[in-house]
């Protein structure tokens, strides 16, 4: 391959081409962008420059500075010319994988030499295979995994705060390697097949290949990990690469702007299928497929294909389910397939079907889970430098932790406040590494305007206390105030003080909306709200597709480029209304963007271009009302949306569904308000295998009126089988002698699980603990968390985790008599992957077993430990 392959004539041409363009689309921030290239610029600085504005989104474009990018630029062409490996590194794996300055959707900071300047002094004189896992060290002394909300935070904030969901730690340990001229990538499997949720983790080039390795989570060598078995199940891999990528893997998505690779086959069995789109006369469609699989109670699409000139579609795929949907300009259909019964598949679209009222009942099967094969024999004083390497790492991120506002300190600042100590501790404590910055805040504004400014912090999410300061405070506090007396407490304090619209990144905003207006027309538009939305969006053009996520761009950018998606237009025009005196909000199942009028929620009704279509209109929606109908008789189960159902609506040919709050459980005997149109309600009972059982319902809702929906769900074997006996040496192992369990276990069974506290898949244990906690307490039953001292860390708390089920306890099992115990009597390896948990019954056999990563653990343990009371 030649190594200078990207870089031909053909390709800089592509560059240049989409690189002036941009320059057309982001004119009216012309000087913000790109007065930099009036610099001095070598060749290759400025076209390395050109090249990351050809292919930027435009929420970068809105957001950024063309000084940020030029400093990126420069940053790591020095970077390339200290490290060792910067000359060797193949310049299509350094233009696609180095310069990068963005990895997810995190918000853009200069922060490649700073990072460098930590890691450099670590990996010098180090090969690239030692420096990529002494980098992981690193980021493991700086991070680890929590779950939270979808908005990334930047690296810079990962390391304030220490703790990140696995994109946020693979975005910090991408970056980090990107910092040392490592190229480096981000890998996802969008939807795992065999249980809710999805994966991030991490592959570096070695010099040789690609290798991979868990963000934030050391192993002794590359090519480890605990999700190393689930991704054997996946379905796909992939990650983005912001350009007209040329290969060598496979491309799964050429998109304009960025190209998708498909790193399936590292991980999983796979085989190519294609799909056919054809109408009823046998006539070959140019369509749209959607790969779906079932996860979150949803239909969630994992890839979109377009028909290639041949009219069809291919994917690697891996040996599971896969649920298709299809459509072209007229017409659509749906069907399920597995791709181990053929290598080409047809499906028929029609544009006339009468679905309303069809009810479908399927099974979606995962691949099963790989054969166990010889691991890697890693020498034992590998692994003990590891186990050491880990608790150091702990040990220096807990310490750091150590210097965060203390519940102590919090409650002293209060009483000199004169605040509530618990709601300034409910604030500072998730704060975390930017504790002291909230602390100022407080200080400087409280004595100023009472309780507003805690009001203000109260008002954001948890994540927005972390990475938000006192500039954006300050402007939404003094920005917000004047409006104080004109609503009451909680329409103000909600829907005009509050920044928080989407999940955008808070920037201050408030004054530069209020600047550009006159107070003449600021008063017009309280009077009449919709006129605002109509100045605004009139001037605004929809451009779908460019950014790699919707809704990113700050309100302030989008309000200067004037361009972006609607998500972006619809959250800018909520800030400008709030930052004018008008409550708003986008509606919360479909983001409409509505204000507060004589008491009601109002629709925004305007008219906005979209791409070359200037008259396109959106109108306001309709409403109806969706009344669920619980049938006891038809299941056991629990309703909770988005763990076993969901809602929704047919938008622009696909079901897409409805954002209601994730795990609700109440308040669905009360009709549910939606937009009139088609709909579908998802039902699925996920069985221990992965497989889920699923019903489609379809219906329509009319504007003002209710349609009546079943919620039924399909029902499980009730019988639960016996997997082993624990004999009284077994039981003595498992609850060790100083737990006297006994009793306990006769009158309810008993919950064990072995674990790894600073793991991931363990996290995941614990959080659904948490989460069930009241169901768990009302089972009443013992449950025992033990984990082995090799496991344990400094930043380790359960012993105060006051959240967990009352009846949980934790205990050391030092020598894994216990694990061994169960390992024996079920007959089962020996190296089992954590957590690894158990149900005894009331006759001390053993009635469920699992081993590994797995969600929704908590709940199937749940229904079987109240099967067996």
């Amino acid at each position: 391959m030649n190594d200078r392959y990207v870089l031909d004539s053909t390709w800089k041409d592509t560059v240049l081409h989409k690189f002036e363009y941009k320059k057309k689309l982001a004119k009216s921030r012309h000087d913000q962008l790109f007065r930099v290239f009036d610099e001095a610029l070598t060749e290759e600085e400025r076209f390395l420059l050109q090249m990351l504005y050809a292919y930027m989104p435009l929420n970068d474009l809105a957001d950024y500075n063309g000084e940020l990018f030029l400093s990126h630029v420069r940053t790591t062409l020095e970077i390339r010319g200290l490290v060792p490996w910067g000359k060797s590194v193949p310049e299509h794996l350094f233009v696609h994988f180095v310069l990068p300055y963005r990895v997810n959707n995190e918000n853009i900071e200069d922060s490649r030499g700073l990072l460098f300047k930590q890691l450099f002094k670590r990996v010098k004189g180090l090969g690239l295979t030692d420096a990529i896992l002494e980098t992981n060290y690193w980021c493991h002394e700086r991070a680890t995994y929590t779950g939270n909300d979808p908005r990334t935070v930047s690296p810079l904030t990962l390391m304030r705060t220490t703790l990140g969901r696995c994109g946020e730690q693979s975005t910090l340990a991408v970056a980090a390697l990107r910092s040392l001229g490592i190229p480096a990538r981000q890998c996802y499997t969008p939807r795992w097949a065999h249980c809710d949720s999805n994966h991030a983790w991490v592959e570096a080039w070695d010099g040789q290949s690609w290798r991979f390795l868990g963000a934030c989570e050391p192993e002794a060598r590359l090519d480890q990990g605990w999700f190393k078995a689930p991704a054997a199940r996946a379905m796909l891999v992939n990650t983005r690469v912001p350009s007209n990528y040329p290969g060598p893997e496979e491309i799964t998505l050429a998109h304009p702007w960025y190209t998708e690779i498909n790193l399936l086959n590292q991980y999983a069995p796979s085989k190519t299928i294609k799909v056919n789109a054809v109408y009823p006369d046998g006539t070959p469609a140019a369509a749209k497929i959607s790969f779906q699989l079932y996860n979150f109670a949803e239909l969630s699409t994992i890839v979109t294909k377009q028909s290639d000139a041949a009219l069809q579609v291919s994917l690697t795929t891996g040996f599971g389910n896969l649920y298709i949907h299809a459509a072209s300009d007229t017409a659509w259909n749906s069907m399920l397939i597995n791709p181990a019964d053929g290598d080409e598949f047809t499906i028929y679209l029609t544009s006339e079907q009468e679905i309303d009222g069809l009810v479908q009942e399927f099974d979606m099967v995962p691949p099963l889970p790989a054969a166990e094969s010889a691991k890697e024999n890693v020498p034992e004083h590998e692994q003990l430098r590891n186990n050491e390497r880990i608790q150091d790492g702990a040990r220096i991120r807990s310490a750091y932790e150590a210097t965060f506002m203390s519940e102590e300190e919090t409650a002293r600042l209060a009483e000199k406040l004169s605040l509530p100590a618990d709601r300034v501790w409910a604030v500072i404590s998730k704060a975390r590494g930017n504790s002291h910055e909230l602390a100022l805040f407080l200080q400087e504004q409280t004595p100023l305007h009472g309780n507003w400014p805690l009001k203000l912090l109260e008002s954001l999410n948890a994540k927005d206390l972390t990475d938000t300061f006192r500039p954006a405070l300050n402007d939404h506090l003094s920005g917000s105030l004047p409006f104080l007396e004109q609503h009451g407490p909680e329409i103000f304090a909600s829907y005009l003080l509050c920044p928080r619209i989407h999940y955008e990144m808070i920037v201050p905003y408030k004054q530069r909306f209020q600047q550009s207006f006159t107070q003449e027309d600021q008063a017009h538009f309280r009077e009449e709200p919709q006129t605002l939305y109509d100045r605004i969006a009139g001037e605004y053009e929809i451009i779908e597709d460019m950014n790699y996520f919707n809704g990113s761009s700050t309100p302030i950018g989008s309000f200067e480029l004037l361009k972006g998606d609607r998500l972006c237009l619809h959250i800018m025009l909520t800030a400008a209304a709030r930052s004018l005196g008008i409550p708003a909000r986008l509606h919360p199942d479909d983001r409409w963007p509505q204000y507060w009028s004589s008491g009601i929620w109002t629709d925004v009704q305007f008219a906005v271009s979209s791409g070359d279509d200037a008259s396109s209109a959106l109108q306001g929606p309709s409403s109806g009302y969706i009344q669920l109908i619980r049938d006891a008789s038809a299941s056991e189960q629990e309703a909770v949306y988005s763990n076993n159902f969901t809602l929704a609506r047919w938008e622009e040919g696909l079901f897409k569904t409805l954002t209601l709050p994730f795990g609700k459980k109440d308040g669905f005997d009360l009709p549910i308000e939606v937009l009139k149109g088609r709909y579908r309600l998802t039902t699925g009972t996920r069985l221990q295998d992965g497989t889920a059982m699923v019903r489609l319902t379809y219906f329509h809702v009319q504007a003002g009126e209710t349609t009546e929906v079943g919620l039924i769900f399909r029902k499980k074997d009730a019988e639960i089988p016996v997997l082993g006996t624990a004999d009284e040496a077994m039981k003595t192992a498992l609850f060790l002698p100083e737990i006297q369990l006994d009793q306990a276990v006769e009158s309810y069974g008993a919950v064990v699980a072995w674990i790894e506290p600073d793991r991931e898949p363990s996290k995941h244990l614990l959080r659904e603990l948490r989460e069930l906690s009241d169901e768990f307490d009302e089972w009443g039953g013992p449950i025992v968390l033990a984990a082995g001292e090799d496991k344990l860390t400094a930043s380790f708390a359960l012993y105060r985790d006051t959240s967990l089920p009352r009846q949980a306890s934790f205990h050391k099992d030092r020598r894994y008599s216990g694990l061994n115990a169960l390992t024996d009597s079920l007959d089962i390896s020996p190296s089992l992957e954590f957590p690894a948990v158990l149900v005894l019954d009331t006759e001390d056999r053993i009635r469920y077993f699992s081993t590994g990563y797995k969600l929704g653990i908590g709940r199937e343990v749940l229904d079987i430990a109240r099967k067996m009371k």
